[in-house]
């Protein structure tokens, strides 16, 4: 398919109350007009961003996915996000995305915030996943993989048109989140959808929002402001393929491997 149409849903998250966010959500995501092909919720849309993994994890086989893939059938578009997962005796930051079809994706979260100690509360994710959606290869992110561009690289036949991240980014911070979409965008020559939250979270932490549509020049094909909201627009792969064509910047970037993370056991 040429073309890929993408709904953005910025939310103000009810702390740790998992039932209240996906009413909230179901309701959004069913009100839409035209949710395209692909819905974008934020980061731990369950809980908001928090440290009590105990107490806030569900499994695989707990309620979140079964009401994900119900939401995803009757609308008839995948829908993805991020939410905490216990599997194997860990915690993870893991984003799913679920298609209209039932098929399930999912990545964990490489980069833990250690300032708000999620290292210690959290196992890191080892490996990047690319989803394939309707032909397009989606490259999925959460949060503070935006700071680091090698995890993000496009690089050999590592390929992918789309890159999304999924976040709760504070307001004190909130120009490097709206400047390093835009540079990720720009660097792989790629179209990025970066959902945050908005509002405040049960620990006193203001969200300012800012989730976007870039296209590959860096520019805004769809963005949203502070408060809560949903953007659609329609993504051209024929333009990126035709703009990668002209300007092959890629021949001649710098070839390299990614290394484990420090704490992990990637090989």
């Amino acid at each position: 398919m040429s073309t890929l149409t993408i709904t953005i849903v910025q939310a103000d998250l009810h702390w740790h109350d998992a039932a209240a966010n996906r009413d909230d959500f179901a309701r959004v995501v069913r009100g839409l007009e035209c949710p395209g092909d692909l819905v974008v919720l934020p980061e731990m849309f369950t809980t908001g961003f928090t440290m009590d993994a105990p107490g806030q994890a569900e499994t695989m086989h707990g309620a979140t996915l079964p009401w994900l893939e119900t939401l995803a059938r009757d609308v008839g578009a995948a829908v993805c996000g991020s939410l905490i997962i216990e599997d194997g005796g860990r915690y993870f930051n893991r984003f799913v995305l679920m298609t209209a079809d039932g098929q399930l994706s999912v990545y964990d979260k490489r980069h833990l915030f250690r300032l708000a100690g999620e290292d210690r509360h959290y196992a890191a994710g080892t490996s990047l996943v690319t989803v394939t959606l309707n032909g397009w290869r989606i490259r999925p992110m959460v949060c503070y993989d935006l700071r680091f561009p090698v995890w993000s690289r496009r690089r050999g036949n590592d390929e992918f048109e789309l890159l999304l991240y999924v976040a709760n980014w504070p307001r004190p911070r909130h120009h490097a989140w709206s400047t390093l979409l835009r540079a990720r965008a720009i660097e792989n020559q790629c179209y990025v959808a970066g959902v945050n939250r908005s509002g405040t979270d049960g620990n006193g932490h203001p969200y300012a929002g800012g989730s976007a549509i870039i296209d590959f020049l860096g520019h805004d094909v769809a963005a949203l402001g502070d408060e809560v909201g949903t953007a659609t627009a329609t993504l051209d792969r024929a333009a990126l393929v035709e703009f990668r064509r002209k300007y092959p910047f890629d021949r001649d970037a710098d070839r390299f491997a990614i290394t484990p993370a420090p704490g992990t056991d990637d090989s």
